[in-house]
């Protein structure tokens, strides 16, 4: 893997976020249901799965 790739990694992070903000919901509100979890850490799992997510679907795009 080159530095290229790594950059084009991050760079289609971004359009990714389109993707991934809907999954990241989904885990929030079922953990804030199931586990009552605060609003705090409920921001957190869902900045936290939206980059998450949308960092692994680039990588797999870029390098698949």
């Amino acid at each position: 893997m080159t530095s290229h790739d790594l950059l084009m990694i991050l760079v289609m992070t971004f359009p990714m976020f389109i993707f991934a903000i809907a999954p990241a919901l989904k885990v929030a509100d079922y953990l804030e249901e199931k586990y009552a979890i605060s609003e705090t850490q409920k921001r957190i799992v869902m900045v936290g799965g939206t980059l998450s997510v949308s960092l692994i679907l680039a990588a797999f795009l870029q390098l698949y």
